[in-house]
């Protein structure tokens, strides 16, 4: 009975995001909504392509997913960092820390039994 759907494409920076609502053909892909979502206008650093990680609704998908009624393409940005490295850095600092707390701790329980 319609001949389109109505889809959203998203994409945010820290300080800008836009959201940007469709009605597009029944059968349209994801990369095609974000093609058609024109945001690589509004965002300088945002290109669009095959290569491009996107999902829908948070779960990552492919850029040849059909879309339904109702969905929501987010376009990812690439990470800055990796987030295995940080969360060993955190744990190295951690046990860092943990190793200099407990001479600290045991040092000042013998000054204190001392006294």
């Amino acid at each position: 009975m319609s001949d389109s759907i109505c889809v959203e494409v998203a994409y945010a920076l820290p300080e800008k995001q836009r959201i940007v609502k469709l009605d597009v053909p029944p059968g349209t892909t994801a990369l095609e909504a974000v093609t058609l979502s024109k945001l690589e206008e509004v965002f300088e650093e945002l290109v669009v392509g095959p290569d491009l990680k996107i999902g829908v609704w948070g779960k990552a998908t492919t850029a040849d997913r059909v879309l339904v009624a109702g969905e929501r393409v987010e376009i990812y940005r690439p990470l800055l960092v990796d987030p295995k490295e940080v969360r060993k850095a955190r744990a190295a600092k951690a046990k860092a820390a943990r190793a200099e707390g407990g001479q600290d701790a045991s040092g000042a329980s013998d000054s204190d039994s001392s006294d």
